[in-house]
């Protein structure tokens, strides 16, 4: 047994390898971070970080439509996984963290400060889930539900790092 990785994952018990070999899985999981036991969905938003990176070496149309395209498959990756789990919302599934967090660093100037800024604010909504985020969480359900309240939570960490970030103090 493994302190970081569960035996079995939902109530269909698959494996991780079973999870690591499923494509659909694997990117529910976050590439398979999200099959960590304890704080999965931090591991998924790690896991965004270096997509993060390699996507600021693009403009920012490349940027906005891998976000756009991670946000509008995901519905339908975490709604499958979802069904294959046989669990709405199964803690292991991050691809909703993945794109959030995409949300969240959309347009803000980089450097280590805002990334470290961007990572915090985004865990911070999505763990404490202000309105209207629980209230999303609690009542749309599906693929839809399991991304919409990671999508709002990373554009309201997203407005507070650009008035954080992109307008300076007089």
């Amino acid at each position: 047994m493994s302190i970081f990785l569960r035996e079995h994952y939902g109530n269909a018990r698959l494996t991780a390898l079973q999870i690591v070999k499923d494509p659909t899985l694997f990117l529910a999981f976050g590439f398979g971070s999200g099959l960590a036991k304890k704080m999965p969905g931090t591991m998924g938003t790690l896991a965004a970080i270096p997509l993060y990176l390699a996507l600021l070496q693009t403009n920012e149309w490349i940027y906005l439509s891998v976000t756009l395209i991670s946000v509008c498959i995901g519905i339908w990756i975490c709604g499958q996984a979802a069904k294959k789990l046989e669990v709405h919302d199964f803690g292991g599934i991050v691809w909703d963290e993945v794109a959030g967090f995409l949300i969240t660093m959309t347009g803000v100037t980089y450097s280590w400060q805002s990334l470290l800024a961007g990572f915090v604010l985004f865990r911070l909504f999505d763990i404490v889930k202000p309105w209207p985020i629980k209230w999303l969480d609690k009542h749309v359900h599906g693929g839809f539900g399991i991304m919409l309240d990671d999508v709002v939570a990373g554009v309201f960490a997203g407005l507070i790092m650009h008035f954080w970030f992109d307008f300076p103090a007089n």
